[in-house]
């Protein structure tokens, strides 16, 4: 039978067709097979718990060290509860704020600019006070220049990665006020970061908001793991699933020890 005019036949189109439904067909059976033997959907593999051990009491010192382990098998060690209730909570419980709790002639908000800025200059006759530098943002990827001064500080804010008021909200009130302090000023818990960013993160926890910048967040998620873990804090259940969701990008990012060191 002869194709109407202005029309060619291509049977070769046919045969790719059902190529394609037969292999979409055995995808949905593989997968069926997969999800009913419990093989899928695939969990990354977080490997062996770290070690933990408790230190000696007191300022700049963690609740717990938290040996060496992925951030997936560090949030595995922790409890999983609601938000207990705000009330009562002031900025105050967590001590002065910047204090010197490391014992270094420096408060802590320098620290964290010194360690966190390139090309810094200083006050003069300071070799603490940060005058100027450069801040390669981690939460939204762009240079910031710092400069010291009352209306431009705040350009650069030191952001707690869990925030004082979640950790409140997580266990903090059940710490001591000394341990309260060293949560406040461990520099595993402080990044210095774009200033309008940190105010529309807020008390957010890994539940309600992540830092633009895509490509920070399995190390974001793994340094609020960490710190959890060093203060013996909680996570809720939808923060541990939006930490696991962020992680299962990058199974084999690490956890970070605590600022005051073993």
């Amino acid at each position: 039978m002869r194709a109407p005019p202005g029309r060619t036949r291509h049977p070769g189109r046919g045969l790719l067709a059902s190529a394609a439904v037969l292999a979409l067909l055995l995808s949905i059976m593989m997968a069926g097979w997969l999800h009913a033997s419990g093989r899928w959907p695939f969990e990354p593999e977080a490997g062996p718990p770290p070690a933990i051990s408790t230190p000696a009491p007191g300022l700049g010192k963690p609740v717990v060290h938290v040996g060496p382990a992925t951030a997936l098998a560090v949030l595995e060690t922790i409890p999983v509860k609601g938000k207990a209730p705000r009330n009562k909570y002031e900025r105050s419980a967590f001590g002065e704020a910047w204090l010197d709790a490391d014992s270094n002639a420096c408060d802590t908000r320098n620290d964290i600019l010194r360690r966190d800025l390139t090309q810094t200059t200083y006050a003069t006759g300071s070799l603490c006070l940060v005058a100027t530098g450069t801040l390669q943002d981690p939460y939204t990827g762009r240079a910031i220049d710092f400069r010291r001064g009352a209306e431009t500080s705040a350009a650069v804010q030191i952001d707690h990665v869990v925030a004082l008021g979640n950790a409140w909200q997580s266990g903090a009130q059940a710490l001591t006020p000394v341990q309260r302090q060293s949560l406040a000023n461990d520099p595993l818990n402080l990044l210095a970061v774009d200033g309008p960013a940190n105010q529309e993160k807020s008390d957010g926890d890994a539940a309600t908001w992540l830092p633009p910048n895509k490509v920070f967040r399995c190390q974001y998620v793994a340094r609020q793991i960490s710190v959890k873990a060093a203060y013996r804090l909680w996570v809720t259940p939808a923060e541990k699933a939006a930490m696991q969701r962020v992680l299962g990008q990058c199974p084999g990012t690490t956890s970070l020890p605590s600022g005051y060191g073993p």
